[in-house]
C-alpha cells in the first residue's frame, strides 16, 4: 500500500503543477520557486510532515519536499547554533541531494553530448 499511496501523492502534485504551468503564464523556474517555498511553510506550519509519513517518496521526493527538508535543517541549525543556524543549515540538511545532481549533471555531460541553445 505504501507503493501505492506515495504513486498517486506524487502524481497529484505533479499534476496539479502541470496544471499551473499550463493555465497560467509563470515561467518554470518561477513555479518551482513557489514549489520549495511552499514545501518550506508547509513544514513550518507542521502540515508537510504528516503527509511525508503517509506517502513517503511521493511526498518527499518532489520540490515541496526539498523546500520541507531545507526547512527541517534551518529549524535544527537554529537550534543548535542560534542565528549562525540560518545561513548553514538548510546547505547541511540537502548537501547530499545538491551533491548528487552535480555528480550525476556532470557524468550525463560525458555521456551525452551538451549543446547550447539556439536562440
Amino acid at each position: 500500500m505504501d507503493y501505492i499511496n506515495a504513486f498517486w501523492v506524487g502524481g497529484l502534485i505533479c499534476a496539479l503543477v502541470q496544471i499551473l504551468l499550463e493555465k497560467t503564464t509563470l515561467l518554470p523556474g518561477r513555479v518551482m520557486v513557489i514549489l520549495v517555498c511552499l514545501g518550506a511553510v508547509l513544514g513550518a506550519v507542521g502540515l508537510y510532515e504528516p503527509l511525508i509519513n503517509y506517502a513517503g517518496a511521493g511526498a518527499s521526493v518532489p520540490l515541496l519536499g526539498f523546500g520541507n527538508t531545507l526547512w527541517k535543517g534551518v529549524k535544527e541549525a537554529v537550534d543548535q547554533n542560534g542565528v549562525l543556524g540560518l545561513f548553514m543549515g538548510g546547505l547541511k540538511a540537502s548537501a547530499v541531494g545538491i551533491s548528487a545532481a552535480l555528480i550525476f549533471s556532470y557524468l550525463a555531460s560525458w555521456i551525452f553530448e551538451p549543446k547550447m541553445k539556439d536562440q
